[in-house]
């Protein structure tokens, strides 16, 4: 992997379809349907000038005049779904009443809009002919909003009145985040008091994004949207739905529309097209270096009871030998080496492999900007690479099969590719190469796909590869077995964190050195040394203290990502923190993947003084978590709950009852589990306990 620091997410704009619906118990009679089939004619009318619509739970009334729309509960209860648009729309033309439900327009506003039931949803479309904005849906503004939940990494559900998010210590209010770089699923949701909530998603989503306001020292969400004739996102369509409350509803929610749309993928049939991605079931993650990638320190860790592991490495100028990944793959494991197919520079002292190319690839494929200037690379470097550049090419001179041809010659059977489906997304002006953001996905779908199908060179036979890549948008659930990412709930003070540039510029000196920079090679300490709020200089901690809060304080954290994509593919933290980093979030973080059923990391090095520490911890943790991934990984996540009000004990339910965690994140005991322990029960079996305090150090 590129030893460098992480780069922050960036606005990565895509067209946005939000359409989102109910669920989460499906015996509250508000589940949506498993299929998409054909709409169902509804009855829309108009009554004072509002549109009436029947949705599940309840009836829609859209006020066409402000956009306005609430819902009326099948038990009489009435709730607020949007305020009125942020931006006024303009007065409506006359309502249309039609087969499927109703058309207006705001004829100075170059706006068309319609709006129809469908699965229980009401999606509202509007389409206009003209570039402009939009700040609507006004959500969480009904008075019985209690929690707001976002899916910031794996998930976080906040209460609207809490007073750290509502501060400026969160870094939340006041800020934007692009649904397509920064938020994992294209869904949000509140709960309300008495048992109601009401979901939002956004499928398609370039152009669109959340921002985020206090009126009142509340917490509140509105959706803008950019209508550009350029990137095509001329048209944006939103559903509503009611729920029943539950904090995942809305992540459970737009599982049931990935399903209904036929791009859900499947775990078991991943591992049914190929074999090798089995064993992913069990195993934890770790980046290796020194000594740790040859065969002897292999064999130790299956010695010592590591059951299954996946193991990556830099495609550097000391890779894995073939000898050393036949004794992985002979040890059960998974091995695959870390790359890149978008950055572009010259050859230097510090340029990573990955950013070479052949026959003037750089600077020939750069995106280009709308001024014809390239699109800097990752720390402004070179540039960014043009995905539609690769395709073109591809057939012909086979650059990304010969890259990966060449990295897995030695029997690597896994692959890691940065970047592809979580980076930013680029329209290229470049008149060789021209591209739509959309297309860019589709690109990177399509060569993220060869390489899990393995036809990734046609001149060689079929050799599929288990593919990861870095916090998979969830876009891309059906082309990946694994990511690295998604299970981090990032804050943006994280990048200043590793970085070291709190108040300084990256060209200026680092401010603060805690995190650690890249030697020794064999173990760069930005990646082994631990690191403490102590660690780092006064001025700086607290501003730390508040990002490791935003991040791992179980009160906010909730398994929206697991709950839309569990059985989907394997989900797990960000690489730069691996299981070591934090030792003061050691008990949170491996409740919280023992309860949430996803794979801890690790970087694992002989060079390391805490390397000795770092394999017992490791093995220890599979040894409780294997069977456990084994059973459920394949399964969905069925059920979510609080046990207690002040949310220390939560438990899940994976396969409706496969296996069943309590984790208990507090200081007291509750019904006989001590506080800081989890217990985890495959279904006919008794409870197994883990308390990782008395594992980790």
């Amino acid at each position: 992997m590129d030893t460098t620091p992480a780069k922050p997410p960036r606005p990565r704009p895509r067209r946005t379809l939000l359409t989102l619906a109910v669920t989460t118990a499906l015996a509250t009679g508000m589940a949506p349907a498993a299929d998409a089939g054909t709409p169902s004619p509804v009855q829309a009318r108009v009554v004072d000038g509002r549109i009436e619509l029947p949705l599940r739970g309840g009836t829609a009334d859209i006020d066409p005049a402000t956009l306005r729309v609430a819902a009326r509960t099948a038990d009489g209860r009435t709730l607020g779904m949007s305020d009125p648009a942020a931006d006024a729309p303009g007065r409506p033309s006359g309502v249309t009443l039609t087969g499927r439900g109703a058309q207006w327009s705001y004829p100075a506003r170059g706006l068309r809009a319609e709006a129809h039931t469908e699965h229980g949803r009401l999606l509202v479309t509007l389409t206009s002919d003209r570039d402009a904005s939009l700040s609507w849906p006004v959500t969480g503004a009904d008075p019985a909003a209690d929690s707001l939940q976002l899916p910031r990494g794996e998930g976080l559900s906040l209460p609207v009145r809490d007073t750290f998010w509502n501060s400026a210590r969160a870094q939340l209010v006041g800020s934007t985040e692009d649904m397509a770089s920064q938020l994992t699923l294209p869904a949000w949701g509140y709960t309300l008091r008495g048992g109601l909530g009401v979901s939002y998603l956004a499928p398609t989503d370039i152009g669109t994004s959340l921002a985020y306001t206090s009126p009142d020292g509340r917490l509140r969400a509105t959706a803008q949207h950019s209508f550009s004739r350029a990137d095509a996102t001329g048209t944006y369509t939103v559903a509503f739905s009611l729920t029943d409350g539950s904090p995942v509803a809305s992540a459970l929610d737009y599982r049931h529309w990935l399903s209904e749309h036929g791009t859900l993928g499947n775990l078991g049939e991943k591992i049914r097209e190929n074999p090798r991605a089995g064993a992913l079931l069990g195993a934890f993650h770790a980046y290796v270096w020194g000594g740790a990638r040859r065969a002897p320190a292999i064999e130790r860790l299956k010695a010592l009871g590591v059951s299954r592991l996946w193991l990556g490495y830099d495609a550097d100028d000391a890779p894995m030998k073939s000898e050393d990944i036949a004794a992985a793959r002979r040890a059960g494991y998974l091995v695959g080496p870390y790359d890149s197919f978008a950055n572009g520079r010259d050859k230097g002292p510090d340029t990573p492999p990955n950013a070479l190319w052949p026959d003037g690839v750089y600077p020939s494929f750069c995106v280009r900007r709308a001024d014809g200037t390239p699109q800097p690379g990752f720390h402004h470097q070179g540039c960014y690479l043009s995905s539609e550049a690769f395709e073109q090419a591809e057939p012909r001179r086979h650059y990304l099969a010969d890259r990966t041809r060449s990295l897995v010659a030695g029997g690597a059977d896994s692959y890691f590719l940065d970047v592809d489906a979580a980076g930013e997304l680029f329209r290229d002006h470049d008149a060789a190469h021209p591209m739509t953001m959309a297309q860019d996905r589709a690109n990177r779908l399509a060569r993220m796909r060869r390489l899990t199908e393995g036809t990734y060179d046609p001149r060689a036979g079929r050799a599929p590869l288990v593919l990861g890549s870095e916090a998979a948008g969830s876009w891309a659930n059906q082309v990946l077995a694994f990511d690295h990412g998604s299970g981090t709930v990032v804050d943006g003070r994280l990048w200043p964190m590793e970085t070291g540039h709190f108040d300084t510029t990256p060209e200026q000196p680092k401010d603060d050195a805690a995190w650690g920079g890249y030697l020794p090679a064999a173990a760069p300490d930005t990646f082994f040394k631990p690191v403490r709020i102590s660690d780092f200089k006064p001025e700086h901690r607290a501003s730390v203290a508040d990002a490791l809060k935003a991040m791992y304080d179980p009160a906010y954290r909730i398994p929206l990502y697991e709950s839309a994509l569990h059985g989907s593919l394997v989900n797990v933290e960000r690489w730069e923190l691996p299981f070591g980093k934090l030792p003061e979030e050691k008990t949170n973080r491996a409740l919280l993947a023992m309860l949430y059923n996803t794979p801890l990391n690790f970087v694992l090095s002989d060079q390391d003084r805490n390397n000795d520490q770092n394999i017992r911890e490791l093995a220890a943790l599979q040894s409780y978590f294997a069977p456990l991934h084994q059973a459920a990984g394949t399964q969905e996540l069925t059920s979510f709950t609080w046990l207690t009000a002040d949310r220390a004990v939560q438990r899940t339910v994976f396969g409706g009852g496969i296996l069943t965690v309590t984790a208990n994140f507090g200081a007291t005991a509750h019904a006989g589990l001590p506080g800081g322990c989890v217990d985890a029960t495959l279904r006919g079996g008794a409870p197994r306990r883990l308390c990782p305090a008395k594992i980790v150090s």
